[in-house]
């Protein structure tokens, strides 16, 4: 009697079934975790044609927002419109000339809203300047 030998052939098959677990756990993660992102207030930036700067995400941002209301805001990491209230001028000085000296690298960016007006801004830059902020950057969005 003659035995038959089966020869085995390797698999050719991958299992993609783990790999679609993980992606949706990711998507899902994502989805929750992106409206948590946005920072500041909601301002109707003005329109400008400009290139857009390269921001480091590990550096650490200040921006302080005028709204239509010519009512300032400062944000440091915040992530919650509800915590914010408005700041006088006067007292913006003080909290940004702290900040910048507790951390000289501080990234300040001044976003305004379009219909607040020309002497709010400068009025805020003047302040600004006092504090030790030598070049604020300025948020605008892209002209459409």
């Amino acid at each position: 009697m003659e035995t038959v030998r089966k020869r085995r052939r390797p698999m050719a098959e991958i299992n993609v079934v783990p790999y679609i677990d993980v992606m949706l756990v990711l998507l899902i993660v994502f989805m929750v975790t992106a409206p948590l992102l946005t920072q500041g207030l909601k301002v109707d930036l003005p329109e400008a044609n400009s290139e857009p700067m390269e921001v480091d995400e590990n550096a650490e941002t200040l921006v302080v927002s005028i709204t239509a209301d010519e009512e300032f805001y400062i944000s440091l990491g915040s992530t919650q419109e509800e915590e914010q209230e408005p700041v006088a001028l006067e007292a913006i000085g003080d909290q940004v000339s702290r900040i910048v000296a507790a951390n000289p690298q501080i990234q300040v960016y001044v976003e305004g809203d379009a219909q607040s007006s020309y002497s709010t801004f400068i009025s805020l830059m003047t302040v600004l300047q006092t504090a030790g902020v030598a070049s604020p950057n300025l948020i605008t969005k892209p002209l459409e």
